[in-house]
């Protein structure tokens, strides 16, 4: 049961988006600008954004070169080179958007760590940097083993290390933090705590209806427009799209007296990715371990997982040295047939941009932006 006054001023707006994550808000953002005496709303299900992207390793990043390598295997040069340049551009608009100090943005070098059976991408180099130069404008990837020994990594895995210099970090949490007061400056609204059940598409409006936690009813809001940017979830509303979920295990240290290294990092094409922070190590990857137990919305920790984080810490990363682990968590990205985020225009009134292949750092500003093009005027 609702109130005259509730229905009359909370149950109607121009645009609704579904997901306050990265390209939730950046789209929420996007359609204020684009159309100021618009009313636009955010709902998001959980207290915070419940997926990637408070949940990430902050990293600003576009590529390694065994994982671009990998890439090659399965798609063409034109589709991995438009990709890279898609993160570039996003991770540029990012930036732009909200300014390097907000979002906590340093360049405190990026690597990769090639174990010997990967010592053949050393010779692919001049390869890829051939195809990403008129992208990049310089070398993407440059030789960097002498710093082995520096970076105090195990010599037993690590035969070689790549620079990757187009390389940065971030700290996610500033980064939506950021967003958020973005959004709340421009007028829009964000409510939390509000999931959205389903949503039924009329000729002049769509009707989102809402759980609402406090009482038993279901909450119907209207709305011109409805844009659901909800990644790895996004089958809940649209059950039909090439998405699979994609779990992420973390982990991070207490602080390490001593610690040699600063920067980001990657092995393993990519499954595997660490940095310093703060003082510690925030470590992360693995899904390749256990694809099929990985492939799920849930947030539990993977024991198997874990176990193996701590091992390569202590055999690759930290060898020698104590640490205790002082957290862990799992983040949700989403996956699908390609590595493209799927930006579509279901109809005039219903919109999506979601999949971002565990790049929504990267590609999430850009994404969004394409997705704000698409809409209709109303």
């Amino acid at each position: 049961m609702f109130s005259y006054w509730e229905q009359q001023s909370f149950s109607h707006y121009d645009h609704i988006v579904v997901g306050a994550g990265i390209v939730g808000l950046c789209v929420a953002i996007g359609l204020r600008e684009r159309y100021p005496q618009a009313s636009v709303l955010i709902l998001e299900r959980g207290l915070l954004p419940t997926g990637a992207s408070t949940r990430n390793a902050g990293f600003a990043c576009m590529g390694s070169a065994t994982e671009l390598l990998d890439d090659l295997q399965h798609a063409s040069e034109p589709e991995v080179v438009g990709l890279f340049a898609a993160r570039k551009k996003g991770l540029e608009r990012l930036r732009k958007m909200l300014g390097d100090n907000k979002i906590g943005y340093q360049e405190n070098g990026g690597y990769e760590l090639i174990s010997k059976q990967e010592t053949a991408a050393l010779d692919k180099l001049d390869y890829l940097n051939g195809l990403l130069k008129p992208i990049t404008g310089k070398d993407a990837f440059k030789p960097a083993s002498e710093r082995l020994s520096e970076f105090g990594f195990a010599g037993a895995y690590s035969k070689a290390l790549i620079e990757n210099t187009c390389e940065g970090e971030l700290n996610s949490g500033m980064m939506m933090r950021a967003l958020l007061d973005m959004a709340a400056q421009c007028g829009v609204e964000v409510k939390t705590g509000a999931s959205v059940l389903d949503f039924e598409e009329e000729e002049k409006q769509v009707i989102v209806r809402v759980k609402d936690p406090f009482r038993t009813d279901v909450w119907p809001l209207s709305c011109s427009t409805i844009s659901i940017c909800t990644n790895a979830f996004t089958k809940s509303l649209l059950p039909d799209v090439d998405v699979t979920p994609g779990r992420g295990q973390v982990l991070v240290t207490q602080p390490i007296p001593g610690l040699k290294f600063k920067g980001i990092y990657h092995f393993d094409k990519g499954y595997y990715y660490f940095r310093e922070i703060d003082g510690r190590v925030l470590f992360g990857g693995g899904r390749n371990l256990d694809f099929e137990t990985e492939n799920t919305t849930d947030f539990s920790l993977n024991s198997l997982i874990q176990s193996d984080l701590e091992q390569k810490l202590s055999d690759i990363i930290l060898p020698g040295m104590h640490f205790q682990v002082a957290q862990r968590w799992a983040g949700i990205m989403a996956f699908g047939v390609n590595k493209y985020p799927i930006v579509k225009s279901f109809s005039t009134r219903v919109y999506g941009a979601f999949r971002m292949g565990g790049m929504g750092v990267a590609l999430g500003s850009e994404t969004a932006a394409q997705l704000v093009a698409q809409h209709e005027a109303i």
